[in-house]
């Protein structure tokens, strides 16, 4: 990993940053796994046992993930397109599929398989677009979420009602015409006892 992930100058107060390794496997391998938005990332990590192994079980929250993105975009860009080179070198790799089974297969080496100086700069250029989609698609995520829920909150939250008190105590939203057409049709089979109580 590159100096510009390892020794960013970290603010002094508030709580530890989150290792920067750590942070940048955390995104690698959610990419290969698919998951973009950060609000995903993080509830994966706080459900999925892949996730929760990288993270050590000390989830970060997807503002932390999405900061950590923007921050390093250039660098992570850089060191992604270096992960897929040496994928690509070790076989483990074909564009937009990262295999992370270890099995070793016997085989021939073949020269129809072996890459010219200009396919190798053609398959660069192909890597260097698969991770500029990745990094878009994980903005473009996080700026739909964003204006979906809010900057600042998760799209997991409780709704209004539930977290005040005093309208705890009154019927929750739409409870109240249900039970008022209920309490309509009981009247009515009071009075008539032909009326069928649906």
């Amino acid at each position: 990993m590159g100096p510009t992930l390892c020794d960013t100058a970290w603010a002094r107060n508030g709580q530890p940053p989150f290792d920067p390794t750590m942070m940048t496997a955390l995104l690698l391998y959610s990419y290969c796994c698919g998951i973009y938005s950060s609000r995903r990332i993080a509830k994966a990590c706080r459900e999925r046992v892949d996730f929760m192994s990288i993270v050590g079980l000390d989830a970060p929250d997807f503002r932390t993930i999405s900061d950590f993105r923007k921050r390093h975009l250039k660098a992570l860009g850089e060191l992604f397109k270096q992960v897929l080179h040496l994928c690509e070198k070790a076989g483990l790799v074909k564009l937009g599929h990262v295999a992370l089974d270890g099995t070793k297969i016997k085989a021939n080496a073949s020269k129809h398989k072996a890459m010219s100086y200009a396919r190798m700069e053609d398959r660069a250029t192909e890597l260097e677009t698969e991770v500029a989609k990745w990094l878009s698609t994980a903005a473009a995520a996080d700026a739909e979420e964003d204006k979906l829920h809010g900057r600042d909150k998760t799209g997991e939250e409780m709704p209004d009602w539930v977290a005040d008190k005093q309208r705890r105590r009154e019927d929750p939203p739409g409870a109240g015409q249900a039970e008022l057409q209920r309490t309509s049709r009981r009247r009515k089979l009071a009075k008539n006892p032909d009326f069928i109580l649906r």
